[in-house]
């Protein structure tokens, strides 16, 4: 014997620690469970808490501040009489909140100091219902409730999905209008179902199909693991009835991520399963795709129909297949669970305890997938039996697609953009704030599409292993007790494994955890997961903690308070911001607007949404009455949003239009110079410079002042080289990989460049510099100079276009006079 022991408690001690008993819960209980089904049924229909770094998405995200504040001060309450420091799970209750830490850390010279604000208290959310899992999972009858509310609240978010899917919008929103996101002046939630280029899409409640895929992966095995396990009856009618529903679901999400992903899942999923259950999930599965699969063309085509024109008979027919196959379904598998699980987990009963017994199954279902993908994939025909979209989106599977290798050059960016914040991170929302700095070619995407990734530009090194520590810690726990006793009545739990692992997975592929709704399912997850587990902390320093063992509710007072009054205080200048919104579209009057705007930015300094709507108003009352105070006003607002948001392009416009208007061009170049530095593939920016370069040049050349003019003139051209030099780098991405926002060189960049050749007398290059922009409409005032000065040039060199010089004359017949003093001009 080594003289090593396994500490643990039995499990009928670990009620000691509980919330409350199996046999009797508390009224603090109760709250606590009641707060969080409210926010697991409310959460999704906010546009499931979208983290979308600006003031559209943020007002949900403040309401779930504050409730979760309120939840944390029950927590802390109740551990004042009942949390012990004896167990490695307790310890990692209080790890946890290294979290948020890392993320205050990195919020002390944050990229964004708006976007780090709001992901340090996202993370406090986070935080607060890991302890909620924790908490209420402690009990069997806890962790049902809690189980039975994701699956639950889940399941509202499918059945809201295809109502929309078969046409009934109106109707579905007006059963959750009362406490859905404010939709405006819509009458259905928007984008439920999306319409692009890759065809019609079911998104559900999240307006993105890939986080709705992600969504029903967890949903799915979940709901298979539930009807596996079950020995009830009516608990295998409730969660088979939904496999059917949510199979389509993801299907109609056209997420070829999700489709690749999703046997991997799986695979992780069933492998820490004994055989028995493993064939069975299995099974149930199989069953569940045929199922599916036959019913898949019909329901597909009322939803793209539906989007063109509602049609009631055609709704119902869709209905009619769902229900049917969703019913079949249900019966098959309660005949299964009944009368053929039993016998298998009869036949495998000797088999299943073996170690090897757990690889069998998932190697077959390798086997099996290397298959199918070759069956799909292949020129087999297979594929034929699924709807075109569907199809579509399969076949073009594979390495070499944009989406590919887009996400293939965000990876690239995020470390580029991590090795200058390799320590502490750029704090929350680094990505969003800091990626046009480092983006290989001119893309939109505010989003990583790599939780991990993001995760580690915005906490560091020392972030990152923060949160890798406690993941692995919270599954190295579970994986100890489930494998120890995965056979009693606590299996349940691994429900908790599958959302989590799931929801990990998937987000290394998009941004799914940016939606605060499922970051709140994976750290609830989290925490369930290690309630019950009872490895006890052996060392003499487990009595040096009991001695204090108070400080850690103490601490959780103190901080929901900090928390509670602080998301009150976010809530209220959001609310300030929307009235001073309303008061502008209604009343004219300055005063009505900018008090509560005011009120708002007192109560949320540096919000660059605030900032920006105040600093327009200031700027239009000083264009109106001439006032320096307004424009005093403006400047002083720009200035000191700038020190918290340095990188915000909107406000940084507004900087450049400030110096426009007091004609301090030299300052607004250097500036704009600065920037390009920031933001290398807007191209407004290289027009902006080489326009302020050619106006600096020609204001020298009205003086003679031939140095400066020429050395304004070179600089436009070298801003010009950097343009070329771009373009360059686009022609050598992928061929399947599409370039992002256009980046060319502009009519307005071929205007002032043709301008300079042709006051050095190089007519040819100016002719080639204005031809740029000779296809624009002869209605703009741009291209009809751009017209002038490229006629004058052909004139300098002996020729004409007749055709276009008669158009232009017939617009406006001043121009000929206006084209004769360009030719007769000297510079």
């Amino acid at each position: 014997m080594s003289g090593k022991k396994k500490y643990y408690v039995p499990d009928h001690a670990v009620g000691d620690n509980a919330l409350a008993s199996d046999d009797k819960h508390s009224i603090l209980f109760w709250i606590l469970t009641g707060i969080t089904l409210l926010i697991l049924m409310w959460a999704p229909f906010q546009k499931a808490l979208f983290n979308g770094n600006n003031f559209d998405f943020e007002r949900s995200i403040y309401s779930t501040f504050v409730w979760s504040a309120i939840m944390l001060l029950l927590i802390s309450i109740f551990a004042f009489y009942k949390w012990n420091m004896n167990r490695w799970s307790d310890l990692l209750s209080i790890l946890i909140w290294f979290v948020p830490l890392t993320f205050f850390v990195s919020s002390i010279s944050p990229a964004s100091n708006y976007s780090a604000t709001n992901m340090l208290f996202i993370t406090f959310v986070y935080a607060s219902f890991y302890l909620v899992g924790f908490f209420l999972a402690k009990s069997d009858s806890g962790s049902s409730i809690l189980i039975n509310g994701i699956m639950v609240s889940g399941y509202l978010v499918v059945w809201f999905g295809l109502m929309n899917w078969f046409g009934h919008k109106e109707t579905a929103f007006g059963m959750v209008k009362w406490f859905a996101s404010d939709m405006g002046q819509f009458n259905y939630y928007q984008h439920a179902i999306m319409a692009d280029d890759n065809g019609v899409r079911l998104t559900s409640v999240f307006q993105y199909g890939n986080a709705y895929a992600a969504f029903l992966i967890a949903l799915l095995l979940g709901s298979l693991y539930l009807i596996s396990t079950s020995k009830k009856l009516a608990s295998t009618i409730i969660h088979g009835f939904m496999i059917v529903p949510i199979l389509i679901s993801f299907f109609l999400t056209l997420s070829r991520g999700a489709l690749v992903i999703l046997p991997v899942i799986f695979l992780v999923v069933i492998i820490f399963l004994k055989m028995k259950k493993q064939l069975t999930l299995l099974i149930h599965t199989i069953v569940a795709s045929i199922a599916a699969v036959v019913i898949l063309g019909p329901v597909t085509n009322v939803g793209v129909e539906q989007v063109k024109q509602y049609n009631g008979a055609l709704a119902l027919k869709g209905w009619t297949a769902l229900l049917v196959a969703a019913l079949l379904f249900t019966g098959i598998a309660a005949v299964l669970q009944r009368f053929v699980v039993p016998r298998i987990e009869e036949k495998l009963h000797s088999i299943s305890d073996k170690k090897i017994s757990y690889f069998i199954i998932p190697a077959g279902i390798i086997l099996l997938s290397a298959l199918g993908a070759f069956l799909l994939l292949g020129n087999t025909g297979i594929l034929n039996l699924f709807p075109e979209n569907i199809k579509q989106r399969i076949e073009n599977i594979n390495f070499e697609q944009n989406s590919v290798l887009e996400r293939g050059t965000f990876y690239k960016d995020a470390l580029k953009l991590y090795s200058d914040y390799p320590v502490i991170g750029a704090g929350g929302g680094a990505w969003s704030a800091l990626y046009e700095k480092y983006q290989n070619n001119p893309y939109v995407s505010r989003q990583a599409h790599n939780f991990f990734l993001q995760y580690l530009v915005e906490v560091g090194t020392i972030g990152f292993a923060v949160f890798i520590v406690i993941l692995l810690a919270v599954f190295w726990l579970f994986m100890r007790k489930f494998l120890k006793d995965s056979d009693d009545h606590s299996s349940s739990r691994y429900i908790y494994f599958i959302i989590a692992i799931s929801l990990l997975i998937h987000s290394m592929l998009d941004f799914d955890l940016s939606f605060v709704y499922l970051g709140i399912l994976l750290f609830l997850s989290l925490g369930a997961m290690i309630a019950n587990s009872n490895f006890e902390i052996i060392g003499i320093w487990k009595q040096s903690i009991q001695k204090i063992k108070w400080a850690y509710p103490a601490l959780l007072i103190i901080l929901s308070l900090i928390f509670f009054f602080n998301g009150a205080q976010l809530l209220s200048a959001n609310s300030n911001f929307n009235n001073a919104r309303m008061q502008a579209s209604t009343s004219k009057n300055y005063n009505d607007i900018v008090l509560p705007l005011d009120k708002a930015l007192s109560q949320h300094p540096g919000h660059p949404d605030f900032a920006a709507f105040k600093i327009d108003i200031l700027l239009q009352v000083y264009n109106q009455t001439k006032d320096e105070n307004y424009f005093n006003e403006a400047s002083r607002i720009i200035t000191e949003t700038l020190k918290k948001e340095p990188h915000n392009r909107a406000i940084i416009e507004r900087e450049l239009t400030t110096l426009a208007l007091k004609g301090k061009t030299a300052e607004a170049l250097k500036r704009v110079n600065e920037e390009i530095n920031n933001f290398p593939w807007d191209i407004s920016l290289y027009e902006r410079s080489i326009v302020l370069s050619t106006d600096l040049g020609n204001a020298a050349q009205t003086t003679n002042n031939v140095s400066e003019r020429d050395s304004y003139y070179d600089q436009a051209f070298s801003i010009y080289s950097k343009v070329e030099s771009r373009i360059k780098e686009l022609s050598l991405l992928p061929k399947g990989q599409l370039q992002g926002r256009e980046f060319n060189v502009t009519p307005v960049i071929g205007l002032a460049l043709g301008q300079i050749q042709y006051i050095k007398g190089n007519y040819s290059a100016a002719e080639a510099m204005f031809h740029i922009g000779i296809d624009g409409s002869i209605d703009n005032q741009t291209t009809r100079q751009i017209l002038r000065w490229y006629l004058a040039s052909l004139q300098k060199q002996g020729k004409t276009d007749q055709a276009l010089f008669d158009k232009l004359v017939s617009k406006d017949p001043n121009e000929r006079q206006e084209i004769q003093n360009l030719a007769n001009a000297k510079f």
